[in-house]
Order: structure tokens, then C-alpha cells, then sequence
């Protein structure tokens, strides 16, 4: 509220005086007011109600108008209702500008109501012309006192009803399968019960990614920041499958990274978190990628054992470990590359700078090694668990 100039007591006598005729004529000002304002919008209505609006307004504008006058010393109670009235619009859900309409409306009822009752008084008109700055900045002064309110309250609201959403999100995703948690969860995020989705994991949080970033055609994003990961829940469309998303992320997200089979609802989510942490362990730490579990499934039963994996290491591959790493590098690339290449010795020469026969000769070093023939289906299956095994054992 400005600062009022210094006045005679017969000036503050009579601003008192217009003051208090204006309150006998206050619901003929609230009537007029709360019409106009419904008339402006039909929200008001909607959110407010007639009655309990009129109600609301009687005593917002008997707190201003008795302001006007009240003695400079005064407690502001304009300004505690202005917060209160704040505060219940934000939780009522009324958009802020129409509430800072109705202030801006009621001060100049307000105003045309006092200079009216003063036209024909030349001494009352004098002392309301000095009180003008001081009645626009009360209603300033009551505006953004509400407005602040109502801003903090829609920010808390806001932070509640996310925090509520993200525990939903949470439980989901920890394996609830409530229909109650899926349905509140469904409303909040606009996502279908019953759905396609799928699940990323991101090994380490990147805080510099969001759903707008990675959003395309057909996907949609919900992500949920943890600890040690970024997990995301991916909506996709009838028409959009896995391989558009790995084909997103790969080009955003430089890993490591797994991603979940598709699952058809969000009381699934949990088995799709704990499939894409799966695949995530697939992904050797010396080449960090996105991997999906439906392309990663052998090096999936092996990590998902990891007792069994470490007898398959020392069974098939005992001798290999006894010699000098180097040389067992060396052994182990040309296995992982051979199986890349689809058993083709000249591609796989080709991809490691050497001849053919170097590569013949190191396969059949390994068959020597761990007493397994590559040609014998059994043993190929063997050696190529064995060898996810030891690339994605912890040691």
C-alpha cells in the first residue's frame, strides 16, 4: 500500500464518512460485481459457485473498502485476506488472471461507487481526489499480495501432486500390480491401463536428458530419476515397436543402457524394469551401449545366474585363464569376433588386421585349450555362454 498523506481529522472524518455510506450499499455492489464477473467468464461459476462467490466477494470488498479509512497504524487485514483468498483460489483451480481481475474489477467499483457518493460534496470530492493513490495502491498492494499466494500454493500443489504421481510411478515399477495404484497412476500421467509399453534403464542418471528431448512419433517418455539410474517409462503406439525406440535412444544416449521386451499394461511395468535392469547387465563396462534383452538373451541367463556362470567360466574355459592376459585376450577377441562374423574366418581376418589362417590357427588353439570342438553345436553353445560369462563377470 503507498504511503497516505498526512490529513486533518476533518479530512479522515469524512473518507470515513463515504466509506462507511459505501458499506450500506455493499450487496448492492457485490450483486453488480459477482454478475459482472460471471458475465465475463463462465468460470467463476463453474469453480466457484454463485453463492458461495457472493459470499467470498462481500467480505473481500468490506476488508478493502473499511482499509480506505482505517487509521495508517492499523493491522493490514486486507492484505491477510488478499493471502487467504489467494491461497483457496489456487486450490480451487480458478487461473490466476481471473482472479486478478476480479481485484482489478472490485477496485474500480470500489472507486466509481465513492466518486459517485462525492459528486455533489466539492470538500468530499477534494479529500477522495488526495485519497486516489492511496485506494489504487491498497488494490495494487491486495493483487499481488494474492497473486504471490496463489502462486507458492499452485507450486506446492503442484509438487504434492507429483510427488504423489512419481510414488505411484514407484510402485509400479517396484512390481505392484494394484488396479487401484494403475488406475490413479493411468489418470494422473495420461497414460492407457492397458497398453504397450516398454522400460529403459540407464546405468548412470544423465540429468541433461528429458522426455522432450527423446520424444518422436509413436513414443512417449515418463522418466523417473534414481539413485544410481534413470529408469523410463516408454507408451508406445500400436504401430511402434522396439526397434524405433533402440534406434532413438542409440542415436541420444551414448549408454550403458537396457531396454525391456514389451509388456501390455502398467501393472507389468515392475517384470519391464526388472527385464531392461537385465539387459543393463549385458553391457560389458569396456563397451558401454543400449541394448535390448530380446537381442542380449544368452548373455541374460548367464548374468542372471551368476553362480552358474562363474562354474561355466572355469569349466570350458579353466586352461585360458592360466595364461598370460595378454595372450588370453587375444585368444578371446578372435572367438567373439568369429561368432560375429557368423563363423567366417575371412570376415572376422578382415576386422582383426590379420590373415585367415592366423584366425584358424587361434581357434584351434582355444579347441585345444578347452578340449571343445567350434564345429560341435553343444560345445559351440558352451564356449559362447561361456565367453558372455567371463566378459560380464564383476571381476
Amino acid at each position: 500500500m503507498g504511503a497516505r498523506r498526512p490529513r486533518t481529522g476533518d479530512d479522515w472524518k469524512l473518507l470515513a464518512q463515504a466509506c462507511a455510506a459505501l458499506l450500506e450499499r455493499l450487496p448492492e455492489l457485490v450483486d453488480e460485481h459477482v454478475r459482472e464477473l460471471h458475465a465475463y467468464s463462465p468460470a467463476y461459476g463453474r469453480v466457484i459457485g454463485y453463492d458461495q462467490h457472493w459470499q467470498e466477494a462481500r467480505d473481500a470488498m468490506r476488508i478493502g473498502i473499511e482499509t480506505i479509512s482505517a487509521p495508517r497504524a492499523s493491522p493490514r487485514r486486507d492484505l491477510d485476506h488478499a493471502e487467504w483468498l489467494g491461497r483457496r483460489r489456487a486450490e480451487q483451480g480458478l487461473p490466476l488472471e481471473l482472479m486478478v481481475h476480479a481485484y482489478r474489477l472490485a477496485g474500480h467499483q470500489v472507486w466509481d461507487a465513492l466518486l459517485e457518493a462525492a459528486s455533489a460534496d466539492a470538500r468530499r470530492l477534494a479529500v477522495l481526489m488526495q485519497s486516489a493513490t492511496m485506494v489504487w495502491s491498497a488494490v495494487d498492494a491486495q493483487a499481488d499480495t494474492a497473486s504471490e499466494a496463489y502462486r507458492a500454493t499452485e507450486l506446492e500443489l503442484r509438487r504434492r501432486t507429483d510427488e504423489q504421481l512419481q510414488a505411484l510411478l514407484d510402485a509400479l515399477l517396484e512390481g505392484g500390480r494394484s488396479a487401484e495404484v494403475a488406475a490413479r497412476a493411468a489418470a494422473g500421467l495420461d497414460l492407457p491401463e492397458r497398453g504397450r509399453y516398454a522400460v529403459v534403464v540407464l546405468r548412470t542418471a544423465r540429468r541433461d536428458l528429458t522426455h522432450r528431448r527423446l520424444e518422436a512419433e509413436g513414443l512417449r517418455f515418463v522418466w523417473r530419476m534414481r539413485t544410481d539410474c534413470e529408469v523410463g517409462v516408454v507408451s508406445l503406439d500400436e504401430g511402434t515397436g522396439l526397434d524405433a525406440l533402440a534406434e532413438l535412444m542409440e542415436g541420444r544416449c551414448p549408454g550403458p543402457g537396457g531396454i525391456s521386451p514389451v509388456v501390455t499394461g502398467l501393472t507389468e511395468l515392475g517384470r519391464a524394469r526388472r527385464l531392461a535392469e537385465l539387459a543393463l547387465r549385458t553391457c560389458p563396462a569396456d563397451a558401454p551401449a543400449i541394448v535390448r534383452l530380446d537381442r542380449r538373451m544368452p548373455g541374460a541367463l548367464v548374468v542372471s545366474q551368476p553362480e552358474l556362470s562363474s562354474l561355466l567360466v572355469s569349466e570350458v574355459l579353466g586352461a585360458l585363464l592360466d595364461l598370460d592376459p595378454a595372450d588370453r585376450a587375444v585368444l578371446l577377441e578372435t572367438l567373439d569376433v568369429w561368432l560375429d562374423c557368423e563363423g567366417s574366418a575371412g570376415r572376422a581376418a578382415s576386422r582383426l588386421y590379420c590373415h585367415r589362417n592366423t584366425v584358424f590357427n587361434r581357434l584351434r588353439r582355444l579347441e585345444q585349450l578347452t578340449s571343445r570342438s567350434l564345429s560341435r553345436p553343444r560345445d559351440l553353445t558352451e564356449m559362447t555362454l561361456a565367453l558372455d560369462a567371463f566378459r560380464l563377470s564383476p571381476g
